[in-house]
């Protein structure tokens, strides 16, 4: 461990938006660790979704916020779901080095009738399909994508999932989201969103004791094989399963404290915070780009009143241009 690497209250809290980088010498364990206010709440709001398809678009979110501030280069990680449940399609990009977009897409009538069944969970939100990770460095590059079976597993689950078979690292995930009613500095009732959530990884010097019980191998495999797992793992996991809710998503109790109360004894250090923004990457000079890929037809299609509308599906933000610009490429 490096001697820059300050120990808790060394600087001042992090607090919301803020990834906090740890690393837990006693247990051979690296991660991060963030909570959501402001931020998310300005992605949520903007498209006033049902309290439901919220909630998972909050754990996608964080989830994202977690993984993408881990990349160590110019780029972007696209976390997406493409499913048949009645949120069809969730999306969330981080782009280097702090900007967080996302957006859901969902059918009205078959939310409406999960939500009469009781069926409100993420994962019964999103039914059956998959997740895919997917990072993009740009141009001149290839992208990199990994893909996960969306299988009923909670995104916890699913991430995990994610990194057992694509980096093969222990990993273990926890997602908080909650909703919270209060009055502003007026009196005025407001309403309010709150997320949270940790990636602790097994990183030990020698990569043999990273060893993880073998998949499953489909019909005719009992599960019966030898295994051990190695006991700092364990340890390690089970301090993070005792995470509930509102620890990751008080603000009284904070990141830093909830790091003091899992790791303390043994040895937790964290990095300097780094703060995301709500940040979309569209722009008029790329919507334009777009339109001058479409086809006489499609451009004569799109005109009304002599506008072209194009409005972006992550900020909502709307792009006029004049019929005539547009015709004259």
């Amino acid at each position: 461990m490096t001697e820059t690497a300050p120990g808790l209250g060394e600087f001042d809290f992090a607090g919301d938006d803020h990834v906090v980088p740890f690393y837990v010498e006693g247990l051979d364990v690296r991660g991060r660790a963030v909570q959501l206010g402001p931020m998310l709440d300005a992605i949520l709001e903007r498209h006033n979704y049902p309290l439901p398809v919220a909630r998972l678009v909050a754990e996608t979110v964080v989830l994202t916020v977690l993984l993408g501030t881990s990349l160590k280069f110019e780029g972007k990680l696209i976390v997406q779901t493409q499913s048949d449940g009645p949120v069809d399609l969730v999306v969330a990009d981080f782009s280097t080095p702090d900007r967080v977009r996302a957006y859901a897409r969902y059918d009205e009538e078959a939310l409406a009738a999960a939500e009469r069944g009781g069926r409100t969970q993420p994962h019964e939100l999103l039914g059956s399909g998959i997740l895919a990770f997917t990072i993009d460095q740009g141009a001149h590059t290839q992208r990199y994508q990994g893909i996960v079976a969306l299988d009923g597993a909670t995104l916890e689950e699913i991430a995990g999932a994610y990194f057992r078979q694509s980096e093969q690292i222990p990993t273990k995930v926890r997602l908080g989201v909650a909703e919270l009613l209060d009055r502003d500095a007026h009196g005025k009732p407001r309403h309010r969103w709150r997320a949270g959530g940790m990636v602790a990884q097994f990183l030990p010097e020698s990569p043999e004791r990273m060893r993880q019980p073998d998949l499953h191998g489909g019909d005719g495999d009992d599960g019966n094989g030898q295994f051990e797992e190695d006991d700092l793992w364990t340890e390690a996991k089970v301090m993070v399963e005792t995470i509930d809710t509102d620890e990751l998503t008080d603000p009284t109790v904070g990141t830093e404290r909830l790091l003091y109360r899992l790791f303390h004894e043994r040895g937790v250090r964290v990095y300097q915070p780094q703060v995301v923004y709500d940040r979309c990457s569209c722009s008029r000079d790329k919507i334009r780009n777009v339109l001058d890929g479409l086809s006489r037809e499609d451009i004569e299609n799109s005109i009304e009143d002599g506008l072209i509308k194009v409005t972006c599906e992550f900020c909502s933000t709307t792009y006029r241009f004049e019929a005539s610009e547009v015709r004259s490429q």
